[in-house]
């Protein structure tokens, strides 16, 4: 039995967040019958990401932008343990903070939400799409380069609101998000991972601990799941091998069919007229994201 008798969890403000705070304290209660309700408090921590809204990250400092802050009361002891959506989390994190485990991936798909309930293929031409990821950008313009593509940032609530004001016809959102939150009745389409390549770590929730602190590592290594980390090493190696920031349009996802890690991977140009797409099963993660990275950057150059 552990000597921890209070666990502070560290994460965001935004409805999504939290609810994937309570999702990390539910699983280290149910591993840890020992623990109770009162062991448990989540620390609602803003960020800059949150505080820069209307602004693309990629021009105020990056997907870091959403974890800093987090990782900082992490290292100075305000909180103990760090929840982050693992796709705000960088390929290189310091080497005092360790990614300790992650939850089950939820599903990692891209969704479209349009006013009228409209799939992607049969929006109107000059239809007016919001987000703020390079990512989606980069399909929607491969798949459909009529469609004009505008900045929308914020939670999710706060993109549903924007859609509804007639400001944009539709946006793209992660359904794992949608399915924390209950709002999947808005979907108007959900999209195969194969034609529209999820972000590096979507839809997975990690969790980070100090380096130094092994009692709590080791709790999280008790919930931590281990296919959903074996795909996120692939992912996060392929990343790491592209040099990959929010500036870089970089989709890959990774799944495991008969024992063997299955990695799709997309990779498109900054200026987004060029994209390609490369897929390929192995046994070692890390090999096979370099590979798929490789290969990516191979077919790119052609």
């Amino acid at each position: 039995m552990t000597h921890i008798t209070q666990i502070k969890i560290g994460t965001r403000k935004s409805p999504l967040a939290l609810r994937q705070a309570e999702l990390v304290k539910n699983e280290l209660l149910r591993a840890h019958p020992y623990f109770s309700e009162d062991t448990f408090e989540i620390v609602p921590i803003k960020t800059s990401g949150d505080i820069h809204n209307d602004v693309r990250l990629a021009d105020i400092g990056g997907k870091g932008l959403f974890t800093k802050e987090i990782d900082a009361a992490l290292l100075d002891g305000r909180v103990d343990l760090a929840v982050h959506s693992l796709k705000d989390v960088e390929t290189i994190i310091p080497n005092t903070i360790k990614l300790a485990g992650v939850l089950e991936r939820e599903d990692p798909r891209d969704v479209l939400i349009s006013n009228d309930n409209i799939k992607l293929m049969d929006l109107p031409e000059g239809a007016i799409l919001g987000t703020a990821s390079a990512r989606r950008q980069a399909h929607i313009m491969d798949l459909r380069p009529d469609i004009k593509v505008k900045l929308m940032r914020g939670n999710i609530g706060t993109r549903l609101e924007k859609l509804a004001s007639g400001e944009f016809d539709a946006t793209i959102l992660a359904y794992a998000g949608l399915l924390r939150l209950g709002h999947t009745q808005e979907i108007s389409e959900v999209f195969d991972p194969d034609m529209m390549v999820p972000a590096v770590g979507q839809g997975v929730i990690g969790i980070c601990a100090r380096n130094k602190d092994q009692d709590f590592i080791d709790l999280i290594r008790n919930i931590n799941h281990r296919k959903t980390e074996q795909c996120i090493i692939a992912e996060r190696a392929m990343l790491a091998e592209l040099d990959g920031s929010c500036r870089t349009p970089i989709g890959g996802y990774a799944r495991i069919i008969h024992d063997k890690i299955v990695l799709s991977g997309f990779l498109a140009n900054d200026s987004m007229n060029s994209a390609v797409r490369a897929k390929d099963m192995g046994r070692n993660p890390t090999d096979l994201g370099i590979k798929i990275a490789q290969d990516l950057k191979s077919e790119l150059k052609k």
